[in-house]
């Protein structure tokens, strides 16, 4: 096999349901690196904090192992794996960042109720009162005892919901219908199943089972066939119709949350510092009445315990438009200047949970230019955090960060200064005490 086809193979390979398959193909990657068949570039001053890996759903099927050697291949200094739910992919993905070099991250997501905001919608559409929401710099996959039941209780949240959407939709699509465990769950790698794993099984299962698939979507989804034929071979586009249809508002998959669907703020935030992380609130884009109130919404959410902001530049700028290219990019700076005067340190990403979100953002973009500084010094401070809590124990929550670091600003400051300074690569504690005390801290 020739060097291109082998490299091609073993890519494929790191994202493999087999974690060994995958640990074994980044290792003979790295071998062909250091025999000089494969070329790295540069790391360069670039970041990509919000991919999602298969553990929950990734677009383009990346596990952990595939994002970290994304990213040393795109040449990104900086990466963070974020997924729904569950921590399921910290343990790898941060050993792979190791391996390969490059400044990793971990996080998790879900989606939150907040009562002062019922009436208002914030960022998650159609659903007033419903907060998608963070824990960002995470150092293991495994919870402490004293909060693991409340992980434990968001998995098993996600599943029922998944079920009940899945008897909703099996009724409706009849004869077509989807089995949990037959169907969906093979999808996923240790079963954390996504809306995206059922929307895949559904689109199989009429493949399978109806005899004319385009004259049965057209039929369930109200849409004429012409329509349908020309989207049903563009997998992500036709998905995201029968998503649209079968199982956002309006759809008949669709129940609308409530105050007891998701966790509370303080439960999700006591998971998180329990676990050494930081409670991280996100934005979509500044148009919704929640988000037109962010100063209130954040000013809220850091009297119970955020510390970072989350942002997804792309949609924000990368607009055809250009009326609504103008409006988001204010929304977007504005933002921006809010999370700087509230000492939040950014956390950026492309996401990558659907086919089409690109890879990294364009950091060279003149629209980014005034913005990119931020963007990236939040990046270097969850990983100074990372690097921090999980050599040394003092992270961001530390009791010794509290002693020493008492403000927000000046904690932001030092950790961005340490993710800077400290190399990719687990370092040792007797480097990394270094390094700190080089930043004028004792520890």
């Amino acid at each position: 096999m020739q060097t291109n086809q082998k490299v091609t193979a073993l890519e494929a390979s790191l994202n493999d349901f087999d974690p060994t398959i995958r640990a074994e193909a980044l290792q003979a990657l790295l071998a062909l690196v250091q025999g000089g068949h494969i070329d790295l570039p540069p790391a360069a001053d670039m970041a990509n904090m919000h991919c999602h890996t298969f553990f929950s759903f990734n677009g383009y099927g990346y596990s952990p192992t595939g994002l970290a050697w994304l990213a040393r291949r795109r040449g990104l200094k900086l990466i963070g794996m974020v997924d729904f739910d569950v921590l399921d992919a910290v343990d790898e993905f941060l050993a792979a960042c190791d391996v390969v070099g490059v400044k990793g991250s971990a996080g998790i997501e879900t989606r939150v109720f907040i009562p002062e905001f019922a009436t208002r919608e914030i960022n998650s559409p159609g659903e007033p009162g419903v907060c998608y929401h963070m824990g960002i710099g995470f150092t293991s996959s495994q919870a402490p005892a004293d909060v693991a039941p409340i992980l434990a209780d968001m998995r098993r949240r996600a599943m029922e919901r998944n079920r009940d959407m899945l008897a909703r939709i099996n009724t409706y699509l009849a004869p077509v219908a989807v089995d949990y465990e037959r169907d969906v769950l093979p999808l996923t790698p240790q079963g954390n199943a996504t809306e995206r794993h059922m929307l895949q099984a559904y689109v199989q299962a009429a493949e399978r089972l109806a005899s004319d698939p385009v004259a049965f979507w057209s039929d369930k989804l109200g849409q004429e066939p012409a329509q349908i034929a020309a989207l049903i071979g563009n997998g992500p586009k036709f998905q995201n119709l029968v998503r649209a249809k079968l199982m956002k508002k309006g759809g008949v998959g669709y129940v609308q949350p409530g105050p007891d669907t998701f966790p509370t703020v303080e439960e999700f935030h006591h998971f998180i510092v329990a676990c050494g992380a930081l409670p991280c609130a996100a934005w979509l884009d500044g148009l919704s009445a929640g988000e037109q109130d962010m100063e209130e919404l954040l000013e809220l959410l850091i009297g119970r315990g955020v510390v970072a902001l989350n942002i997804v530049p792309d949609r924000n700028w990368n607009i055809a438009d250009p009326d609504q290219k103008r409006l988001k990019v204010q929304k977007l700076y504005k933002v921006v200047e809010l999370a700087q005067k509230l000492d939040l340190p950014l956390n950026v990403g492309t996401e990558m949970n659907a086919y089409g979100q690109k890879l990294v953002d364009d950091f060279d973009a003149p629209e980014l230019a005034p913005v990119r500084t931020a963007f990236m010094d939040g990046a270097y401070f969850i990983y100074g955090h990372t690097v921090a809590q999980r050599v040394l124990g003092l992270g961001y929550q530390s009791d010794w960060a509290k002693t020493h670091l008492p403000g927000r600003r000046e904690r932001n400051a030092f950790y961005t200064e340490l993710g800077r300074k400290v190399e990719p690569g687990m370092p040792d504690q007797a480097r990394l005490k270094q390094i700190i005390s080089a930043l004028n801290v004792e520890s």
